[in-house]
């Protein structure tokens, strides 16, 4: 039952847009592909959504829209299920499938059927045009752009009805560096001014530049929801960055004390297994001299490896539903 117009007028006056996912789950025949999943995405924040290969984020993402059916559990945003608010993009904007446009139309008239479904005026439509730079291209078809382009435009789909929830799949694929620095400096400035942000990428290095937050999952299964600097922490692969003129020595020295030492291209020692203040007080006792003494984490792809190597799917045994088991079978992997 829709709770009609009052949803989005509660919506739009709340300072709270939560993304709430509580016990989701999602069968495909015999196949449990979101397995009893829960998190909760806080606006304000950039949440980076991340998974191996066949986690379950596409699935996921559709789910929380609506574009599936849970087999039991369910999402809410700010309180309210996707399929009960009467004007959507008003108030959550994805972008799941850039692909997803009619090729004969042009720029202008595919944003422009969303916008007359929504009560969103003309002009919307050419400043989000501007906004994601299209408005040169505005009138030609959409089935010739280029993939990046086509990403820009389901982007400017998705922020058509100015909506606090943003739920973006991929956004940045097929764009060129320039392009990907302009999706992170737009989607950290719109949290910034509160909205809620749920971003997925394979780009681990663009995720540890974009996303304050994660939410981790693999086989359908929550691994982590934590701050990024949390799951990093999380990592067992620490080193100490050494650089000695007498490395040599020092070397041997950590060896013999259990250490584990590599040599870097400029002659600096990656040191594993002895803290920095176990080598600082063989150096001393040694009476070597030291240069530099600087404990290192791991990468967010060190940790992200590290953390979801248990749930990788190989092969055929994808579980991110339906679409991505095709694109798996007909492909072999996916990259």
């Amino acid at each position: 039952m829709s709770c009609g117009n009052a949803c989005v007028s509660m919506l739009l006056r709340s300072p709270s847009h939560v993304i709430e996912v509580r016990n989701l789950c999602k069968v495909y025949g015999s196949k449990v592909v979101i397995d009893v999943l829960s998190f909760t995405v806080e606006p304000g924040v950039v949440t980076g959504f991340l998974g191996p290969n066949g986690a379950g984020k596409s699935t996921t993402m559709r789910l929380i829209v609506g574009l599936d059916r849970p087999t039991s559990g369910g999402a809410t945003i700010g309180g309210v299920r996707y399929a009960d608010l009467p004007r959507p993009l008003r108030v959550v904007g994805a972008l799941l499938d850039a692909g997803a446009t009619h090729k004969g139309r042009s720029a202008f008239d595919h944003l422009l059927y969303l916008a007359q479904t929504q009560g969103i005026s003309r002009r919307r439509v050419a400043e989000v045009l501007e906004l994601v730079g299209l408005s040169e291209v505005a009138h030609e078809r959409a089935g010739s752009f280029s993939l990046g382009m086509g990403q820009r435009l389901g982007l400017a789909a998705a922020l058509l009805g100015d909506p606090q929830v943003l739920i973006l799949d991929e956004p940045v694929n097929g764009l060129d560096p320039d392009g990907i620095m302009w999706i992170r400096k737009l989607v950290i400035e719109l949290a910034a001014e509160g909205r809620t942000i749920l971003i997925s990428s394979h780009l681990m290095s663009e995720m540890a530049a974009t996303a304050t937050n994660l939410v981790v999952i693999g086989r359908g299964r929550l691994i982590a929801a934590c701050t990024t600097d949390d799951f990093i922490e999380r990592s067992s692969k620490r080193s100490v960055l050494v650089k000695s003129p007498d490395s040599s020595a020092l070397s041997e020295l950590i060896s013999a004390a259990g250490g584990h030492v590599d040599t870097d291209t400029d002659g600096a020692l990656i040191v594993h297994s002895i803290d920095a203040a176990h080598i600082g007080a063989l150096a001393s006792h040694a009476g070597l001299e030291l240069h530099e003494l600087t404990p290192q984490l791991a990468s967010l792809e060190d940790a992200f490896m590290e953390q979801t190597h248990a749930s990788t799917e190989f092969g055929g045994h994808n579980a991110d539903g339906d679409r991505d088991a095709l694109a798996t079978t007909s492909s072999g992997a996916r990259s």
